[in-house]
């Protein structure tokens, strides 16, 4: 990989952090103000930043060279959280997900956009989405992840960046 090349990648790397790192700081401050739709919103902006960075990474066959060579130069594991991209495509694709639902279901039992779901009456296998702003994690579709252990993740990789690019 050329010199140039290498550097673009780490400045696009740092600016998806940086988005991620935002969005983060906007979802504690709608959470603040109980602003759903900022939280959602938030949310969503978290998701595409760190599944940009995952596909620098992570990429399709053709560039694969490209992400061992950028994962090898910032020594990040292949088998670290942010290789998933599972929680922005079940977002990406929830249209498909409300149509097999009811396709599916004779009893029709929709929750959705729950604010703290696992402090309601609500089941979380229940819940399509749901957000806890106490523990700083997501529910989709029964699934959980865990937003402080991406950010953990997305700091890291931004500080070796940061390290990199002072050179």
């Amino acid at each position: 990989m050329k010199l140039i090349q290498e550097s673009v990648f780490i400045s696009e790397i740092l600016f998806q952090s940086n988005q991620v790192l935002y969005a983060m700081d906007r979802i504690n401050e709608c959470a603040d103000n109980s602003d759903h739709m900022g939280i959602w919103s938030s949310i969503q902006s978290f998701l595409i930043s760190t599944s940009n960075i995952s596909k620098i990474f992570w990429p399709k066959k053709k560039y694969e060279n490209r992400g061992n060579h950028l994962r090898n130069l910032l020594q990040i594991p292949d088998n670290c959280d942010l290789k998933s991209r599972k929680f922005r495509n079940k977002l990406e694709h929830y249209d498909d997900f409300i149509s097999e639902y009811f396709e599916d279901l004779t009893s029709y039992h929709y929750v959705d956009l729950v604010m703290n779901p696992s402090l309601s009456s609500t089941s979380l296998s229940l819940c399509h989405r749901g957000y806890n702003t106490f523990n700083n994690t997501l529910i989709l579709k029964g699934e959980i992840l865990d937003l402080n252990k991406i950010l953990e993740k997305v700091i890291l990789i931004r500080n070796k960046c940061l390290k990199i690019q002072s050179f």
